[in-house]
């Protein structure tokens, strides 16, 4: 089971020092946990996620260039389409020289892999969910993430039912999120068992592990991470 650690502002380095999967970057600026400034230097095995809400294309496209992302966290109303091209977007601005401000003139290269960046696009969930709006996203995104209905594009520090996830049709891998913490203990290795999480492919924790937005609690980490490699059977 995959880990990933949203939400990055004030000490990234020392959560970087945990091994996580992923680590999350918040580029909406309303966020209280909205990332700017230089990105730490982090291992190779760890993948930087960006996180952005409803942005301009290029915006996303100079982010990822930036800070060299390797993922981008949809979490606002982007539609397939939306996905799709920011997938060409990437394409054809790797094509490029980097000292190129255009990210769309020049032909896409076939020759890049369309993986090398992954889209992530997320769906929030309160009691009930249609899995038919999925269904346009399958062949433009790597993963979905599914967070908790909230006031917030996550961050809202409550979970939703995960039962809802036992109608999941899709074989898409998915991350799980919103609201997880060390009381979710007994209630994730529960889930991590059941068939409901046949494609759960990464854990995904922000808020629960604060003691104020952006800064993490590293001893709560380390604690969860051994729960977490234990739990899963």
């Amino acid at each position: 089971m995959k880990l990933k650690i949203c939400g990055m502002n004030h000490n990234p380095t020392e959560v970087a020092e945990l091994q996580p999967d992923y680590l999350g970057f918040i580029f909406w600026e309303p966020s209280s946990r909205y990332f700017m400034g230089d990105m730490p230097k982090l291992s190779s095995s760890i993948k930087k996620v960006g996180v952005f809400v409803d942005a301009p294309l290029e915006e996303v496209l100079e982010k990822v260039e930036q800070y060299q992302l390797n993922a981008v966290q949809l979490h606002g109303k982007e539609s397939a389409e939306y996905c799709k091209a920011l997938k060409e977007g990437f394409l054809s601005f790797r094509a490029q020289s980097r000292n190129q401000g255009n990210f769309h003139q020049k032909e896409v290269s076939t020759t890049l892999d369309l993986t090398t960046l992954e889209i992530i696009k997320v769906f929030s969930i309160k009691d009930d969910f249609d899995f038919d709006v999925l269904k346009d996203y399958e062949e433009v995104c790597d993963y979905f993430l599914f967070d908790t209905k909230g006031k917030l594009p996550g961050g809202n520090g409550y979970t939703f039912d995960w039962d809802v996830l036992k109608k999941y049709p899709s074989n898409k891998p998915y991350f799980l999120s919103g609201g997880i913490g060390l009381d979710s203990e007994e209630k994730l290795k529960e889930f991590l068992n059941s068939p409901a999480s046949k494609n759960c492919f990464a854990i995904d924790v922000n808020s629960k592990f604060e003691t104020a937005p952006g800064l993490k609690n590293i001893e709560d980490l380390k604690i969860f991470i051994e729960s977490l490699e234990s739990g899963h059977n």
